[in-house]
C-alpha cells in the first residue's frame, strides 16, 4: 500500500495507508487524510489512483501544492516524492499496487469500469456516452435531450446556457452532472448586488506577526473550479457579469496583476428564467455568444411529471456512479478536437450561418424581412464542433450534416436578434431557424467546381 507521512506540524508523524480510490486531504472533518493546521484549506487536495499511479490535485486550496518548490494544479505521483502543502510538508511513498497494476495487460481491465476505456476507441467512448445518460435518467425524469446537449456541450469544451421556469431541475441536473464525472462543482446564487470580486476573489492584506511585514495575499474565488454554475445569470448587473468572459474565452482569470489558470476541464452552466424579468439585466451579446449552446428546459409529459412526484415525494437514497474523472474528459476532449471533419460538412456549417444575416446577398427572404443581426464566425465554430463531439458520444468516426442540423437550434436561437416586425408578429428566433433548415440545401456538386 501506499503511503502519505505527515513530517511538521501539530499532526507530526501520522501514517495514512491507501492503495486504490479517491483520499481528500484538507482540515475538513469528511477528509480521509485530516492535517489540523491554519495553512491547510477545509478541502485541501485530493489523491487519485488513475489505473497505475496516484495523482495529486489542487482543489483550488488557499497556500497552494508544491513539489519541488514549484506550484502545482495537478501532477502524476509514481515514486516516492515530498509534497507541501501550505506550510506542511508531507511525504508520499509509492507502494507496490503501482508496479502490479502498471504491469497487468490492458486486455484484464473491463471495457466499461470508470476511467479504464481507452479514449482511442470511439464506439468505447459511446458506450460511456449510455452510462452516463442512464446514471442522469436516476436522478432526473425525463429531460433526456437536455442531458444529451449538455454532455455534448461538454464533450467539446462548451458553455451552457439553460433557459427554464423554477422547479424543472436544471440546478439538480447540473450538479448530477457533476457527481457522475467526478467533476469540483461550485454555485453562485447571481443577485444585483454580487460584485466581481465575489466571482473571481479578493486580495487580503496579511500581516507578519514577527516582522511586522504587511503583504497582500490572492484567495481564490468560486471561479476557480471544473464546473461553476451561475444560478439566474441575468440577476446581477453586466459589470458583474462580465468577470466571467475572460475565464470563458480564455480559461484564465486575471487579478492584482497575475494571471492565473483555471484547472482543466472548465465550464460555465448558467441559468436563467425566461417569464419574471422585474429586476433583470439582459446578457450582452458579447456574453451571450460565450456560450456555445443556449438549452431551452421545457415542461415534462404527463407521464414523466407523475413520475416525478411519485418519486419525490418519498424517500430516496440515489448513489450515482462514477463514470468518467477530470483527466479522462480532458482526454475526450482532445478526441473530439482530433476527428477530422470532411469540407462538405463545414461548408454546410458556414453557409447555414451566413444566412442568418440579413446583409448577405443569398440571405432568404425571411431572414432579411425578421432579423436585423445575424450570427457571427463563433457559431460556425460552435456547429462543427459540436457536430464532432455529437459524433464521438454516439460512438461514430464520421461527421454528417445531420450532426450539424441536430444542434442547430441550441447553437443559433441566442445568435441571431429579431427585429419589430417579427417581434409584433410573434416569430421566435426558433422558428427562423427551424425555416432556415428547410430552406438552406446541403453542398452538391456544383458547390466544389
Amino acid at each position: 500500500m501506499s503511503k502519505l507521512i505527515i513530517l511538521e506540524g501539530p499532526d507530526a508523524g501520522a501514517k495514512f495507508s491507501f492503495d486504490s480510490g479517491r483520499l481528500l486531504i484538507g482540515r475538513g472533518e469528511e477528509c480521509q487524510i485530516r492535517i489540523n493546521q491554519g495553512s491547510i484549506s477545509r478541502h485541501h487536495a485530493a489523491l487519485t489512483f488513475m489505473g497505475n499511479c496516484w495523482q495529486i490535485e489542487d482543489l483550488n486550496s488557499q497556500n497552494g501544492v508544491f513539489i519541488d518548490g514549484v506550484q502545482i494544479s495537478r501532477q502524476q505521483l509514481t515514486q516516492s516524492t515530498r509534497i507541501r502543502l501550505g506550510t506542511i510538508n508531507v511525504q508520499f511513498e509509492a507502494g507496490p499496487e503501482l508496479q502490479l497494476r502498471s504491469a497487468e495487460p490492458a486486455q484484464q481491465v473491463p471495457a466499461q469500469s470508470a476511467g479504464s476505456v481507452s479514449m482511442d476507441d470511439i464506439g468505447a467512448i459511446g458506450n460511456l456516452t449510455s452510462s452516463i445518460l442512464n446514471e442522469i435518467g436516476r436522478v432526473i425524469i425525463g429531460q433526456k435531450q437536455v442531458a444529451e446537449e449538455l454532455l455534448i456541450a461538454i464533450a467539446a469544451g462548451g458553455h451552457c446556457l439553460m433557459i427554464g421556469l423554477p422547479g424543472l431541475a436544471k440546478t439538480l441536473m447540473v450538479s448530477t452532472l457533476a457527481q457522475i464525472l467526478q467533476l469540483q462543482f461550485k454555485r453562485v446564487q447571481f443577485t444585483p448586488d454580487l460584485m466581481p470580486s465575489d466571482i473571481i476573489g479578493t486580495d487580503v492584506l496579511d500581516i507578519d506577526e514577527q516582522t511586522g511585514r504587511k503583504s497582500f495575499r490572492f484567495i481564490k474565488g468560486p471561479i476557480f473550479t471544473n464546473m461553476l454554475l451561475a444560478d439566474e445569470i441575468n440577476r446581477t448587473p453586466p459589470k458583474t457579469q462580465a468577470a466571467l468572459l475572460e475565464a470563458m474565452q480564455e480559461k484564465q482569470v486575471t487579478a492584482s496583476n497575475q494571471m492565473f489558470k483555471l484547472p482543466p476541464p472548465f465550464f460555465v452552466l448558467a441559468t436563467q428564467n425566461p417569464l419574471e424579468q422585474e429586476g433583470t439585466y439582459p446578457l450582452p451579446e458579447a456574453q451571450l455568444d460565450r456560450f456555445m449552446f443556449n438549452i431551452l428546459v421545457d415542461y415534462p409529459a404527463a407521464e414523466e411529471e407523475e413520475a416525478i412526484v411519485m418519486a419525490t415525494t418519498s424517500r430516496r437514497d440515489i448513489k450515482l456512479q462514477r463514470v468518467l474523472g477530470a483527466e479522462e474528459l480532458v482526454k475526450l476532449q482532445a478526441v473530439v478536437r482530433d476527428l477530422p471533419v470532411s469540407p462538405h460538412v463545414v461548408k454546410y456549417a458556414t453557409r447555414l450561418v451566413r444566412m442568418t444575416r440579413p446583409g448577405d446577398a443569398e440571405a432568404p427572404e425571411f431572414i432579411r424581412t425578421n432579423i436585423h443581426c445575424g450570427a457571427g464566425p463563433r457559431a460556425a465554430q460552435c456547429l462543427v464542433l459540436g457536430a464532432k463531439a455529437r459524433a464521438v458520444l454516439h460512438g461514430r468516426l464520421n461527421v454528417s450534416c445531420a450532426d450539424v442540423k441536430a444542434l442547430a437550434l441550441p447553437v443559433l436561437r441566442h445568435r441571431i436578434f429579431t427585429n419589430f416586425t417579427a417581434d409584433s408578429e410573434g416569430i421566435t428566433a426558433d422558428t427562423l431557424v427551424s425555416k432556415l433548415l428547410e430552406a438552406v440545401p446541403e453542398p452538391d456538386a456544383k458547390d466544389y467546381k
